[in-house]
């Protein structure tokens, strides 16, 4: 058997194992399920059992699994619920976030470039992470999961935008005139979403959506090409355009298929969780750099120094700027789950790793504070929430891939 074929089999292995660890140990502690798949891919990689072996076949997965996982994050945003002083304030954290995220990620990298990497990925929030905790607890729906939904909101759509704007390789003005294009583009595209279908739009979902015709699936998948080359087109990162995919896909099924858009949206999640996000996952794991976190040094202590800096730069400025109505417990909550971050570093750095812009190390080190913010950080912020009480009772962990 080639490598490609032995890989995948090893992949989807742990994309199959994974859920089933989440559940027998999210009885007691919640985990989410990325956590173990970029730990098991770790076993299997070089550094370990060295099964597993990424090529081109898999690598290519690895970015369709990378561009779902963001298109996945796009159809998230709710957003009558990112609104108002409460968006006012995410938007205005985030930016002080991003500065000194910049500035810690310079001093860091020793580098401009570098230190973008590093500083774009400290200001991220794994809203995806966030959420089923949210849920779980009975918080979603309240004052308090709105406030978080709008935060975790910004902390996912802003470090895009910023890779976009200060990694093109092009100049300020440049930058940001092709991002005022894809602006408009995406604008366009949220205005045609909203204006109502023709009858017959709605009727062939209805008749194709438990056939092999599978029209609404067919379509979102369009829109998510079409996204990506407007994307490619302007020379900016893909990932921009699979973001807005989300945003656009999200307004699209309320209007045009509010009875059948659940029912596509677990489609079109079966293909992202079901297959080529725990792939990406997986593949991060098997790339991984055990071997510079375990010889210690400058790598090691990066670790630390990361997860301190996630707290520092992304809930520094949530503390001083969530709403006035929130208690000392609710904002300390809020710092916790908007400071809570994995996804979006993975992706980050795993573009920072292609680019050559970082090292292997490097991109290990962030990783793994990353994995413990996932695990340290909900954890401490339900407890903080419960008075110290402990988890809700029914809570089972590793709901969500993320």
């Amino acid at each position: 058997m080639s490598h490609s074929g032995t890989t995948l089999i090893l992949i989807m292995t742990i994309a199959v194992l994974a859920p089933l660890l989440a559940y027998a140990i999210g009885r007691r502690l919640p985990v989410p399920l990325v956590i173990f798949e970029i730990l098991l891919g770790i076993v299997i990689g070089p550094d370990v059992l060295d099964w597993a072996h990424p090529d081109a076949l898999i690598d290519g997965l690895s970015q369709l699994g990378l561009i779902m996982l963001i298109f996945l994050a796009g159809y998230e945003i709710e957003f009558g619920k990112v609104r108002g002083d409460t968006l006012k304030r995410s938007v205005r954290a985030w930016l002080i976030a991003l500065v000194l995220g910049l500035t810690a990620g310079i001093l860091l990298g020793g580098g401009y470039t570098k230190g973008v990497f590093i500083g774009v990925a400290l200001t991220s929030t794994a809203l995806g992470t966030v959420l089923p905790v949210l849920r779980d607890a009975g918080d979603l729906h309240g004052r308090f999961g709105t406030v978080v939904m709008a935060f975790g909101a910004v902390g996912e759509f802003g470090p895009i935008i910023a890779m976009a704007l200060l990694l093109s390789g092009r100049g300020a003005g440049e930058s940001t005139v092709l991002l005022a294009v894809f602006a408009a583009l995406t604008a366009g595209a949220l205005y045609w979403a909203l204006r109502p279908r023709p009858p017959w739009f709605s009727r062939i979902i209805a008749k194709t959506l438990h056939s092999s015709g599978q029209f609404a699936v067919r379509f979102v998948f369009l829109l998510l090409a079409l996204m990506l080359g407007a994307s490619q087109a302007l020379g900016l990162d893909v990932l921009l355009g699979a973001f807005a995919a989300g945003l656009v896909t999200r307004l699209l099924l309320a209007g045009a298929a509010p009875e059948s858009g659940p029912q596509i949206l677990e489609k079109i999640e079966g293909v992202g969780f079901g297959f080529l996000v725990p792939v990406f996952f997986v593949v991060t794991g098997i790339e991984f750099d055990l071997a510079s976190l375990l010889e210690g040094g400058r790598t090691l202590l990066l670790l630390p120094v990361f997860l301190l800096l996630f707290l520092v730069v992304r809930g520094g400025p949530i503390w001083f700027l969530a709403p006035r109505d929130l208690d000392r417990r609710e904002r300390g909550g809020l710092v916790l789950y908007g400071s809570t971050a994995l996804p979006l570093v993975v992706a980050i750095t795993t573009i920072g790793v292609d680019d050559k812009a970082m090292t292997a190390g490097e991109a290990a080190a962030l990783v793994g504070a990353g994995m413990l913010s996932v695990l340290v950080f909900p954890l401490v912020a339900l407890k903080s929430r419960a008075g110290g009480k402990g988890l809700p009772a029914e809570r089972i962990g590793g709901s969500e891939s993320w």
